[in-house]
């Protein structure tokens, strides 16, 4: 018999929260970006706080993943304005 999470291990080491923007597809695929660049930096973070990893190898790791998000959010044309349509 299988325990009531056993089978929900992905969503327990990726939580994913609901989007409530505007419903447009490049939102919603920056949204899913967005969320797990913070699940990285959560990770990167707790390793350099438990010493597994040094400041500076903690911080080149988040300057990539931070360039990633940037990229992603020129390809998919989300404005810089908070309100633009």
């Amino acid at each position: 018999m299988q325990k009531p999470n056993e089978g929900n291990k992905e969503s327990f080491l990726y939580p994913r929260s609901r989007y409530y923007g505007s419903v447009k597809p490049e939102n919603l695929v920056f949204n899913a970006n967005l969320q797990e660049f913070a699940q990285k930096i959560s990770y990167i973070v707790n390793l350099q706080t438990g010493g597994k990893l040094s400041s500076e190898v903690a911080y080149e790791r988040i300057e990539t993943l931070w360039k990633q998000l940037e990229f992603s959010k020129k390809e998919l044309g989300i404005s810089t304005r908070a309100n633009a349509s």
